[in-house]
This record gives structure tokens, sequence and C-alpha cells, in this order.
């Protein structure tokens, strides 16, 4: 594990220039430029806002604030948005990078470390602008703001050992990341993003415990729409499983990367 961080830290311009690049050329050519890195999200905000808290009614218990359910739909598509993006884009970072590992000879591991350098840049744009709302709202939830680091930190340890191992795996079985594309889209609408997690029946409500990403975006809304601590003991799932995929996918990487161009 050493030995791996002082690898990719040895090649550090490397991946940072390849993040640099990768989001310049995103939007090349466009108008808007990095603008549309804020639009889709808004975009779905808006919508189910609209459609959840004006045509439904949804509302939300022990909660005053007129903006408390924009607050709870956004720190959860933002931060599902950030775990979708390093999940579904590692899937296919080597696929994606064949030509790049067959021509330079390089440390693989840089293509998903860059990934997330990317992936983490364009979150905190999003959650910059999120965070100005919070403030120009007064609905700043005070010092319990820092619980966002170590959740986040949480959250992008399962995303990154999740990613890495379907990357791996889908190289040489390509139906994985057809099959997580869709386990993807069943996933968001088994956590509670759009809706509380109280209107579930009881029965359901338990069954949430062992979702890792209920419990992160569970963290993060009770953070930023109630202004409340985490439950700490309630993200030991996600810690141990991202911890295990990490260490999985690491050992997944070094056992058939001599195998993997040959594969592409």
């Amino acid at each position: 594990m050493l030995s791996t961080a002082r690898l990719l830290w040895a090649y550090r311009d490397f991946i940072l220039g390849s993040a640099k690049r990768e989001f310049q050329s995103k939007y090349r050519n466009s108008l808007l430029g990095a603008t549309w890195t804020i639009i889709q999200p808004l975009a779905m905000i808006v919508v189910y806002t609209v459609i959840f808290a004006q045509l439904m009614r949804a509302r939300l218990p022990g909660t005053e604030s007129t903006f408390a359910y924009s607050i709870y739909l956004c720190a959860g598509v933002i931060t599902w948005g950030f775990f979708a993006e390093i999940t579904s884009r590692a899937q296919n970072v080597f696929i994606e990078n064949a030509n790049l590992l067959k021509k330079i000879n390089f440390p693989r591991l840089c293509l998903p470390v860059t990934l997330v350098f990317s992936a983490s840049l364009n979150f905190t744009i999003i959650f910059s602008l999120f965070v100005i709302f919070l403030l120009v709202t007064n609905q700043f939830p005070g010092w319990v703001f820092l619980a966002i680091f170590p959740v986040l930190a949480i959250q992008a340890l399962f995303a990154i050992g999740l990613g890495m191992t379907l990357g791996v795996l889908n190289v040489f079985f390509r139906d994985i990341g057809q099959l997580f594309s869709v386990i993807l889209q069943f996933w968001f609408w088994l956590t509670p993003i759009v809706y509380p997690v109280e209107i579930l029946p009881e029965s359901l409500q338990k069954l949430m415990q062992f979702n890792p990403m209920a419990s992160i975006i569970g963290a993060y809304q009770k953070i930023l729409v109630f202004g409340h601590w985490p439950e700490w003991n309630h993200l030991w799932l996600p810690l141990a499983l991202g911890l295990i995929l990490c260490f999985w996918g690491l050992r997944l990487f070094r056992q058939n990367s001599g195998e993997l161009v040959d594969e592409l």
C-alpha cells in the first residue's frame, strides 16, 4: 500500500495535469463552459422540488423552514451525484483509455486517481454554490457543518473502492458495466434522497441500515437540514465496505495488471 502511494506521489504532476486537461477539454468549444456542471443537478433539483414539494405537498417532520425540502433534496442529490460520477466513470476508465494504456508506459492506477480528482473538482464547484445558497437564505448549520468532511471522506473511500473494483472486473466481463448502470438507477430510488425515510413502513426503514448510501446521505441531511451532528455509529457499514473494497480492488488490480492491456 505504501509503495503504491509513493508511486502515485511520484506521478502527481501527471495526475494533476491529466485532471486539468480533462476538465478543459470537457468544456472546449462550449459557450457556457463549466456552467454545464451546474445545470444538470440544478435542473434535477428544480424538477423534484416542484413535483414533490409542491404537487405532492411533501413535508419533512420536525422542520419549519420553507427551504427545508429544497435543502434536503440538494444535500442528497449533489452528494449522490459525486458518488455516481466516480463509480459510473470508474467502471469504464480502463476501457475508455485503452489506446493510452497500449502506447504509454505509466502506472495504470493513475487513471482512477485522475478520475477522482476530476469528479472532486466538479463536486466542489456545485457544493460551493449550495453553501452560498445556505448562507444567503440564513440556513447555514453553523459549526456542525465541519462534520461534512469526515462523512465526505467515508463516501469517497466507498466510491473509490467500489469504482476501482468495477473498473477491473468490467475489463474482463463487459456485462458488469451495463448491469451496474441499471443497479445505480434502482439504488438512487432505494435511498431516501427525494423522500424522507419516515414515510416508509417500519420494516423498510429497518432495511435501510443495510444500504450504505442511505447512512451516508442521511448523515448529510441531518447536518444540513436539521443542524445536528450525524450518528457516527450508523456510518460503520460504509466505512468498513470502503476499506474492504479498496483493499480488494487494489489486490484485484495487481493480480490482473499484466492481463489488463491484453483484454482491452
